[in-house]
């Protein structure tokens, strides 16, 4: 090589080495959709990965771990909880999307990783602490899901367990009690034995619900982060330390250190953070929060932000002996820090089961595979619902029909038998979703039922599908069933007056041009930030095909509880004829994002009501 070529390439070498470490600019969230709760563990020996964590309620599989080593490009590389025996009861937890797994701690030492979290049951009375089901799980290779151990259960009267390694050797457990207090006490991590008396540390600012304890030790302090405030508007975070683990614990004069409320940001709710190092030994907070805008300050639950808790990044400047303080959360972070890798997707981990944080889908259910990492269902599956190119129908997913629809009842008035559904979350601001079904001489009976939904709960969703109805008394059939293309939903919470619920059901005579036995196509897309829109046309063509749409709802008819909303396809009698009335089979099931937005459209018009 010529020297003046060599210099080059060492010039053109140093030059993408400096870049690597000055770039100072990112968008959030960081990881889109309803990734609630984050916790975060950084792992230098794993070639510099950050792990992550996030709350997933009646999501199975649930507990998705995610990893990144630039902090911008994260990929879905497991589920801890992805087996149906890990936790049954998973299966019978009731009130929508209230219950399930909440907020999880996710550590590693010792080349072991361990997640701390809850399963919740929010049915039984506040005292009945038995409502906190807690739990911890360990792996040593959190690029296998199947490598998650089995829940080592433990009694602890609340939620949000932390855990934290002090220099003597004591294992600490930290979490939320009653909505009232911090509790602290040492642990056993292999048999789950509490070493009470649990005693209280902290009893926060003054604001509701101090939660989400994480402690940390940085020169000779004890540092204590929680959340506060509840989770809606006036959510934050809130810094404390003290010379002693077990306190006691005076709070950070700037408090709250990261927070939203009464700002004129998009993203509201900030709060419930976790810290975590990086390579370069900067310090970074990941932390929830809502694209929903200033209005969301004054009237939280009629706003529109479909999406829920999604994750955030913000940096942290931590000097020596100091407070830590955290840069205000925007949609566009430009400041004095730099990113610890050139973001890029070549920095994305090999390992692992799933996809790249975000990405859209293309999946066609080829022979040989299983469902993709980051598809789930509601509650725990029936696994014989569900076969992917069986018999006769390759490239397709089978799913046999429930007796239960997707507004049903409690978990535990299902006595587990639960819901046939698959569904991914909506991680963009504007999408589109489809899948193709075939219903032809398969739905045969009155109420036999597919289609697709946009679910934020039981109690609010929206569908359209194919139903078989009974005809009109005018039709030469009197007493037969048809197919109709059907648009039906709910949305009931207990944070609007009754006259503010939404209900909708509304049938259409199958169109003569999809009369012909072939597959239907069922879409719904965000067409923008506030309105939804339900479509169907000719399925069984690869590329586009000619949509009609039958309905339209609004963001602000699917508020976030704790989750997000969620999209896929179900299968259901509608309450007649037992579990397995029927099957169908999907196929060319796409998730293509369209927009993301991050910061409040100027023409996005204020919410209103019917």
């Amino acid at each position: 090589m010529k020297r003046s070529t060599l210099f080059a390439a060492i010039a053109s070498l140093s030059a993408h080495l400096c870049s690597a470490q000055d770039v100072s600019s990112y968008k959030n969230p960081i990881i889109t959709g309803f990734h609630p709760d984050p916790t975060c563990t950084f792992v230098a020996e794993l070639d510099n990965t950050t792990f992550c964590t996030f709350s997933s309620f009646l999501t199975f599989p649930g507990l998705p771990v995610l990893a990144s080593r630039d902090l911008v490009n994260w990929k879905q590389i497991s589920n801890a909880l992805s087996r149906l025996e890990q936790l049954p009861a998973l299966a019978f937890v009731p009130r929508g999307s209230t219950s399930g797994i909440y907020a999880p701690t996710l550590r590693y030492r010792d080349g072991t990783f361990y997640l701390l979290t809850t399963l919740a049951n929010q049915a039984l009375y506040p005292q009945n602490y038995t409502k906190w089901d807690n739990f911890i799980m360990t792996t040593t290779n959190p690029y296998d899901s199947g490598c998650w151990s089995d829940p080592v259960h433990f009694d602890f009267p609340g939620i949000d367990p932390d855990v934290f390694w002090d220099d003597d050797g004591t294992t600490w457990l930290t979490g939320s009690f009653d909505g009232k207090a911090i509790l602290q006490a040492p642990i056993d991590l292999e048999t789950g034995e509490v070493f009470g008396p649990l005693k209280d540390i902290w009893n926060g600012t003054g604001l509701p619900s101090p939660e989400a304890p994480h402690i940390y030790k940085k020169d000779g302090w004890y540092y204590l982060l929680t959340a506060e405030g509840g989770t809606r508007e006036r959510h934050r975070s809130i810094m404390a330390r003290s010379r002693n683990v077990d306190g006691p614990y005076e709070g950070d004069p700037a408090n709250p250190v990261l927070s939203a409320y009464l700002s004129h940001s998009y993203f509201q709710a900030v709060g419930h953070s976790d810290i975590f190092p990086d390579r370069l030994g900067q310090y970074w907070a990941i932390a929830l929060a809502v694209r929903a805008g200033y209005s969301y300050n004054f009237d939280p639950y009629n706003s529109i932000f479909p999406m829920g808790r999604e994750a955030v990044l913000t940096p942290v400047e931590w000097p020596e002996g100091e407070w830590p303080t955290f840069m205000n959360v925007s949609g566009q972070m430009t400041g004095d820090f730099v990113l610890p890798m050139n973001p890029s997707l070549e920095t994305l981990p090999e390992q692992g089961e799933g996809v790249l944080a975000g990405s859209d889908d293309v999946i066609d259910f080829a022979p040989g595979t299983t469902l993709p990492a980051h598809l789930f269902h509601w509650r725990l599956p029936i696994p014989k619902n569900y076969a992917i190119s069986p018999e006769g129908h390759p490239n397709s997913l089978m799913m046999r029909s429930s007796r239960y629809n997707l507004t049903s009842f409690d978990g535990d008035s299902t006595r587990g038998l639960g819901q046939t559904f698959v569904a991914r979350r909506q991680v963009h601001s504007r999408f589109r979703f489809s899948v193709d079904v075939e219903y032809d001489g398969l739905l045969t009976r009155e109420e036999n039922e597919v289609g697709i939904t946009a679910l934020q709960g039981q109690s609010q969703h929206f569908d359209i599908g194919v139903v078989m109805l009974k005809t009109s008394s005018s039709s030469p059939e009197v007493g037969s069933v048809q197919p109709h293309i059907r648009f039906r939903g709910v949305s009931e919470t207990a944070y609007r007056l009754p006259s503010r619920f939404k209900y909708v059901d509304e049938t259409f005579p199958l169109p003569d041009r999809l009369c012909h036995g072939q597959k239907l196509r069922f879409q719904v897309e965000a067409v923008n930030t506030t309105h939804y829109a339900f479509s169907a046309g000719l399925g069984g063509v690869e590329g586009e095909t000619e949509m009609t749409t039958y309905g339209y709802t609004r963001g602000n008819y699917l508020i976030p509880y704790y989750s997000g909303v969620v999209v896929g396809p179900y299968a259901t009698s509608n309450g007649k004829f037992g579990e397995g009335a029927f099957k169908t089979y999907i196929s060319r099931w796409r998730y293509t994002g369209l927009e993301q937005v991050r910061e409040l459209p100027e023409d996005q018009l204020p919410v209103y009501w019917d």
